[in-house]
């Protein structure tokens, strides 16, 4: 609303989520977002790659006042960078994906997010670019996609309405929800880029035992691969393991170890 005035300007919830845009624009665009991020308590924004550069006048005459989320915006090569010290990524999308991937809406992801806080751990949501929104392989880096329930003809939504509509989901949900992904006292939730480095890990190794056939069929078997591992919400220390386990069969396969031989069914 119009006329109010910035006495609040700095009161920033350190346990709200952080706001990543990927590949923003326009200043303009990071600039009203950033006053959206302010007006509901939100501080860390993070850019990955915005087009015309940063630090942008353009969005310091947007943002109305909102420097103290201006002045602590981050800048990032890529996306898998301005969250691998988070433990849950929320990305937004209005278009349906060929992925198996868990989907809420923005009241669902906002109790989530409170209650991931409680336990102490980090959230953020990803925005895509203005006119292509993200990539395949920028949403496989999400445990969740969060789809905003409007008229399906009409859906498109300026940059800076999708971050207020987050932000106010957000600001308006309540502490008391259950996150339904709760891991057990005493396990501490991976990060992203623990996770990251769990595909790359099983991903090489897989590569030097010829799992992927193709070339042209690796892309999809591998978003299919981390999109399961997503979903599975992995402690720091189930990723240890599963580091230790993919070990463990590249040296099989290192060492070359002979398969046990068939049964033969007339000797028995």
């Amino acid at each position: 609303m119009a006329g109010t005035d910035n006495r609040g300007a700095n009161d920033i919830d350190p346990h709200a989520p952080s706001i990543v845009l990927v590949g923003p624009q326009l200043g303009e665009n990071i600039g009203a977002s950033a006053r959206a991020m302010l007006n509901c308590g939100l501080g860390d924004l993070r850019l990955v790659a915005p087009r015309d550069g940063w630090p942008s006048p353009q969005a310091e005459a947007s943002a109305s006042g909102a420097r103290a989320v201006l002045d602590a915006t981050r800048c990032f090569d890529d996306m898998a960078a301005a969250v691998a010290d988070q433990q849950h990524v929320y990305v937004t999308t209005a278009r349906p994906r060929d992925m198996d991937k868990r989907v809420v809406d923005p009241h669902v992801a906002a109790a989530e997010i409170r209650a991931a806080a409680q336990r102490g751990e980090r959230s953020c949501v990803v925005f895509g670019r203005e006119r292509t929104g993200l990539f395949n392989d920028e949403v496989v880096l999400a445990g969740t996609v969060i789809t905003m329930p409007l008229n399906p003809g009409f859906a498109s939504l300026n940059l800076a309405q999708a971050v207020l509509l987050i932000a106010y989901a957000w600001r308006t949900s309540g502490a008391e929800a259950l996150d339904e992904r709760t891991i057990p006292s005493g396990r501490a939730l991976a990060t992203n880029a623990e996770v990251v480095g769990l595909f790359e890990h099983l991903e090489g190794a897989l590569d030097l035992t010829g799992f992927f056939k193709t070339d042209a069929l690796r892309p999809v078997m591998v978003r299919n691969l981390r999109n399961l591992f997503q979903r599975a919400a992995l402690s720091d220390q189930e990723v240890r393991s599963l580091h230790g386990v993919v070990t463990a069969l590249s040296g099989l396969r290192k060492h070359q170890v002979p398969t046990p031989a068939p049964v033969d069914d007339e000797a028995s």
